[in-house]
């Protein structure tokens, strides 16, 4: 049916979905360093997270509906380049306030792989497939946020300059990737005219979808009980467990491991247990991980090993969950699927932003905040997964 193999297309499809890891975690070590020689303080470099993922999560709106108009390849094309050349200008950041600049243009740019690939793996396969292969991109796209941190680890060794380098050249890569490999799924014929009005009216179309809705913030919520300790990794490893800029993969290493076996067990599960099982399942693994996240924080000692396990944990659980509420929610409107998959990102992302602009300086401060953190974050996610069809149904 495809010209490449899944597996190739799955790589390709899981590269672009990485982009937005490496944009946001491969920095992450440089911080200090960075703080110093931009002028600036800690929390300005923890806002230039938040410069880059508000722009982020409002453009993901767009993203899919652009898609759905002149196509998948050619949104990719337009995404991919300004963000290598948005990369070029935060390497030659001379303030804070550049910085912040040039990373709100990442942002702006960085979602388009992410939007894209998602809807490009409903648009090539189906049923059981698509679940799979979703499940494969998803592994894939999980080593991202284990590598770039120690990639940035080691980039560091060199200048910090040399982290914004490299991903332009990732960029650069990934985009010539795409356009050699991967086929246009969205025929002229197919395309939707691109208005504000028509876009606007998608999107009420598909929010006034309560089970759109709920499928979403369940997937945004479960992926935020994660990020937390993503965006706060500055302080949660360095002043709280006592690593150091280039020991970050004692974090990333283990806790993508748990998401790389979830999103392995969710691809060898799908189609032989029901959709409904698999969901209950994971979500008594994330409860009870989070659990132990909290007894551990609370009655022991701060320790690498030891505040790190849960998380892990949690990780397979929240992986196992992904590619079907993924699916489910991106079939809800076929036709727009484009749209959908812009809608779940901008769910996901705007509670990212929430957390790194808001939640995150209020909770960092130790690692029983954290824990509750991600506690309420699963929480959330439980409240509305609970009342969706994938929970109730036997698929």
């Amino acid at each position: 049916m495809h010209k490449h193999s899944p597996l190739l297309l799955s790589m390709v499809l899981a590269a672009l979905a990485a982009l937005a890891p490496f944009a946001i975690d491969t920095y992450l070590p440089a911080f200090h360093v960075m703080a110093q020689s931009l002028n600036g303080t800690n929390l300005q470099l923890q806002q230039s997270l938040t410069a880059y993922l508000l722009p982020y999560a409002l453009m993901t709106l767009w993203h899919g509906p652009i898609s759905d108009s002149i196509g998948r390849i050619t949104t990719i094309r337009w995404g991919l380049g300004l963000f290598a050349l948005a990369s070029i200008g935060c390497a030659f950041a001379s303030n804070v306030e550049t910085l912040w600049f040039f990373r709100a243009l990442q942002g702006i740019s960085g979602g388009a792989g992410n939007v894209v690939a998602r809807a490009m793996v409903r648009d090539l396969f189906e049923g059981v497939a698509a679940q799979r292969v979703m499940a494969q991109v998803q592994m894939l796209f999980g080593l991202a946020p284990a590598i770039a941190p120690m990639i940035g680890g080691l980039l560091l060794g060199i200048h910090w300059q040399a982290i914004f380098i490299f991903l332009f050249l990732y960029a650069s890569v990934t985009l010539f990737s795409a356009h050699k490999l991967l086929p246009e799924t969205v025929p002229v014929e197919k395309r939707q005219p691109l208005s504000a009005t028509r876009v606007f009216s998608n999107y009420r179309q598909l929010f006034a979808d309560m089970e759109f809705v709920k499928l979403v913030v369940t997937v945004g919520a479960n992926f935020s009980g994660f990020f937390l300790y993503v965006l706060a990794a500055p302080v949660f490893l360095i002043d709280h467990l006592g690593l150091n800029e280039h020991q970050f993969g004692y974090m990333f290493i283990p806790t993508v491991c748990g998401m790389v076996l979830g999103s392995y067990l969710a691809r060898q599960t799908a189609g032989k247990f029901s959709t409904y099982k698999i969901i209950r399942f994971a979500y008594c693994w994330m409860a009870a991980a989070i659990m132990l996240n909290i007894f551990i924080c609370w009655q022991l000692p701060s320790s690498p090993f030891w505040n790190i396990l849960p998380i892990a944990l949690y990780n397979v659980g929240m992986a196992l969950t992904t590619p079907i509420l993924s699916i489910a929610a991106l079939d809800r409107l076929p036709k727009l699927r484009g749209t959908a998959s812009s809608g779940q990102a901008f769910v996901q992302m705007v509670l990212s932003t929430v957390s790194a602009g808001l939640l995150i300086p209020l909770i960092w401060f130790s690692p029983l905040g954290l824990a509750f953190g991600m506690a309420g974050y699963c929480l959330l996610a439980i409240l509305c997964v609970s009342k969706t069809k994938v929970w109730k149904t036997a698929q």
